[in-house]
């Protein structure tokens, strides 16, 4: 079996579309790799690419894409509602095929090394962190960009490549290796932002809520509402359907409604399906009833 990992790129732009294509093109070159998915949003002012392919061609489109954004974004203009530190903010490898998660640590730090080279700090997370402290994305990115100009003078938030000192243009990036996980938003008839940032406190496990949630509170000033975005780490213990029916819950508590939610880059099917299964409350099923499932397995 094929040797497949994948890589999910977060670049701090998405309303330049020519900037976007751009970096996209990087990826576009190497021969091998397939983009599964690649979306921008303006209010986030982000673009996320979902890439899959050997480990070898998935390191190369990796840091062609991220050296093509640190030449065309600037974060010292940068501004949007989502958090970040860089131009190319986070670089995940995640396990698909016939690759473990220490291959993908491995070229995480690979990629690391060379952004570092390039006079961009870098902070390696998750499965690939070098302490408990850096393991959450969370915690690595707290201050964002304006914030790292002081917090990256601290001992403790030394970077694992790179200088320590904060790169005006390109910021600072964070590079790691994890399992899959499930990129969720939901959208609230509400512009107010606090309320938002009040339910994603209460559903996120650090606020006490799903233990594999990780969820924060945005203002989308294009629609004139709010935002809860989360990133569900584990979606088979802390499934869709169950991030779905708690901020809703909760927004009744603020006499605001659930008006839409969207998924960002790829999902695993089965975190799908478990949702159409809660929902529709089917019996004994099994993802052997889906055609296209069947119809690949006979390939």
């Amino acid at each position: 079996m094929k040797k497949l990992m994948e890589c999910v790129p977060n670049f701090s732009e998405g309303r330049n579309e020519v900037i976007v294509e751009q970096i996209i093109d990087e990826v576009r070159k190497i021969e091998g790799i397939t983009i599964l998915d690649y979306s921008s949003d303006k209010d986030h002012n982000r673009t996320v690419l979902t890439m899959i392919g050997s480990p070898e061609q998935v390191r190369e489109a990796a840091i062609n894409s991220a050296r093509k954004a640190a030449e065309l974004i600037d974060m010292s203009k940068h501004e949007g509602a989502h958090p970040r530190m860089g131009a190319t903010d986070v670089i995940p490898f995640t396990p698909v095929s016939n690759v473990t998660i220490a291959e993908c640590v491995d070229v995480a730090k690979e990629v690391g090394a060379e952004i570092g080279s390039w006079g961009i700090p870098v902070y390696l997370y998750e499965d690939a962190a070098t302490t408990p402290d850096r393991r959450n994305l969370a915690d690595v990115r707290k201050g964002q960009y304006e914030g790292f100009f002081e917090k990256i003078k601290k001992e403790e938030w030394k970077p694992d490549f790179g200088p320590q000192e904060m790169n005006v243009k390109g910021g600072a990036t964070a590079v790691g290796a994890r399992v899959p996980l499930v990129a969720f938003n939901i959208n609230l008839d509400t512009p107010d932002v606090e309320i938002a940032s009040k339910i994603a406190k209460k559903i996120r496990h650090i606020g006490g809520g799903l233990r594999y949630v990780k969820a924060i509170g945005l203002k989308l000033e294009e629609r004139n509402q709010t935002q809860v975005s989360m990133n569900l780490v584990n979606y088979e213990k802390s499934a869709v359907y169950q991030a779905f029916e708690m901020v809703k819950m909760e927004a009744r508590r603020y006499g605001v409604n659930v008006v839409g939610s969207e998924v960002i880059g790829t999902v695993p099917m089965k975190s799908l399906l478990d949702v159409a299964e809660y929902y529709l409350q089917i019996e004994n099923f099994s993802i052997d009833q889906i055609l296209e499932k069947r119809l690949l397995d006979e390939q």
